[in-house]
């Protein structure tokens, strides 16, 4: 660096000098001359890369690190591919011969899932699992993870707002740390954030991924939760005590230290208020499985009533008999306007109608007990249309589609509905019948292009089609959908 610095310092010229902005003209020519040389070999190298890039025969060096770094990925991705379903073999319980584990299966696009075996305490102090065992130390290669347990992880907004926890190795200092309490059954630890509040997210984000979790222990796991509500646990008490047979933790408001041997942290999930049994370990249950233990929750004085998957019975409906449609109404968008005019045009095809507007309050065994015995449901698009899972296989789902609202109702509720063995049918809106063509012009995109709005996103999405529209339904049209329910239920009684 010194001898740098002093050649920098001899080519500077004086501030003083009168040669700052022009060079001598007997220089010139002798300038260029030394030039050529420089120039030349340039002009070899480039030709020479050249050369060296296109050949057929790279140099044996060259060909032997680039095999070698092949080789070295290859063996990494075998490595990691066999981690990856290690991992996951022992969150599905199809490996157990392991002592001590910390691992984590990150390979889903919505939810991260991790497990533990050994001598696991919690520290709620930190925020911290800690785990210890056999060849198991800070010093080890296994290194801490860091995870949200909640099952929407492509949201990073609503991530944000999930507590997080470390799971690590335990300090050598804290080996012997007093347990509170010790546990002789697993455990599962998840979060009731996020959207919960939202009943198609308190059962599509939290109570369907617990059961698809913790089905494999029939009841003997204890359930570990994050940002615990207590009107979540009135609310769903008699249906979370169905996959629990123990008192389930408060992690934050519990100081004690709570110890496991085994530890699952985050929930599975397969889609969109559905399980597929193919992904489910041993058993193969399915979504009819989960509304079996929803029956079985919800009707605790009946505890036999729905307890096996319900089948729909081709009996025809006496004639005295009529069937009876649950109406969803909504209070602050997508309102039906005409709701009078509704009512009348399914009692007259033929059908008793029961008016819903349940609040959070509401008892969920009452919401239950409404639609286990209805033939119909009938809802605008929306949270309530969860509500179908309480049904009984081969009732009939009518769910009004508002404008631009054509692929979630869809995905969220049409396709869910038809797996759980219901039949869907829906009632898309015109332009006409939706409160949108108060407030645009005829042509406009919001009216008769909803792809165009659509696809710039979920917020605009929301924005537009979900809190500013309302329906007023065509009664004439309308009823032509009523008539095929009800010629249906007529059909078929699902007993």
């Amino acid at each position: 660096m010194l001898n740098y610095k002093m050649a920098q310092k001899s080519r500077t010229k004086p501030a003083n000098s009168q040669h700052d902005d022009q060079e001598p003209k007997h220089h010139k020519h002798h300038h260029v001359l030394r030039s050529i040389p420089l120039f030349l070999l340039i002009i070899y190298t480039i030709t020479s890369m050249q050369r060296l890039l296109i050949s057929p025969h790279p140099p044996p060096l060259l060909l032997h690190l680039d095999q070698e770094t092949k080789n070295n990925l290859q063996a990494d991705h075998h490595k990691q591919s066999n981690n990856l379903a290690l991992c996951s073999s022992l969150i599905d319980g199809s490996i157990t011969d392991v002592n001590t584990v910390l691992c984590c299966d990150r390979s889903h696009e919505r939810t991260d899932v991790c497990y533990m075996r050994g001598k696991i305490r919690t520290d709620h102090n930190t925020s911290t699992i800690l785990i210890s065992g056999p060849g198991l130390d800070p010093e080890s290669s296994i290194r801490a993870e860091i995870i949200r347990p909640y099952t929407r992880k492509w949201e990073a907004g609503i991530m944000n707002t999930i507590d997080e926890l470390t799971l690590r190795p335990a300090p050598s200092d804290s080996s012997h740390t007093a347990c509170d309490v010790v546990y002789a059954v697993p455990g599962v630890v998840f979060s009731t954030g996020g959207y919960t509040g939202n009943v198609y997210h308190e059962f599509n984000d939290g109570l369907i991924p617990l059961y698809i979790t913790t089905e494999r222990f029939k009841g003997e796991v204890v359930l570990v939760v994050l940002e615990y509500h207590s009107w979540w646990m009135t609310k769903y008490g008699s249906v979370v005590e169905k996959m629990s047979n123990y008192e389930i933790v408060d992690f934050r408001r519990d100081r004690r230290v709570h110890c496991f041997s085994e530890l699952i942290v985050g929930l599975k999930i397969h889609g969109e208020l559905t399980i597929d049994p193919h992904l489910m370990p041993k058993e193969n249950k399915g979504i009819n499985d989960f509304q079996a233990l929803l029956n079985q929750g919800l009707t605790p004085s009946n505890p036999n009533h729905f307890m096996q998957p319900q089948v729909s019975l081709s009996l025809p409906l006496p004639q005295e008999q009529k069937p009876k449609l649950t109406i969803f109404i909504r209070n602050k968008s997508r309102v039906i306007l005409n709701l009078k005019e509704v009512i009348r045009a399914c009692q007259r095809v033929g059908f008793n109608v029961q008016i819903l507007n349940p609040k959070r309050s509401t008892p969920l065994s009452e919401i239950y007990t409404a639609l286990s015995s209805s033939q119909a449901m009938l809802a605008v698009h929306g949270a309530a249309m969860t509500h179908f899972l309480f049904m009984q296989s081969g009732s009939i789902l009518i769910q009004i589609v508002p404008l631009g609202l054509d692929w979630p109702a869809e995905a969220y509720y049409g396709e869910p509905a038809k797996k759980l063995g219901l039949k869907y049918m829906e009632y898309k809106l015109t332009k006409h019948e939706s409160s949108l063509s108060k407030e645009y012009d005829s042509h406009d995109p919001v009216l008769v292009n909803p792809l165009v709005i659509t696809s710039k996103g979920w917020s605009e999405t929301k924005k537009i089609y979900l809190e500013k529209q309302n329906v007023r339904l065509k009664i004439r049209r309308f009823s032509k959908v009523l008539a095929r329910a009800h010629s249906h239920v007529c059909d078929t009684k699902v007993l």
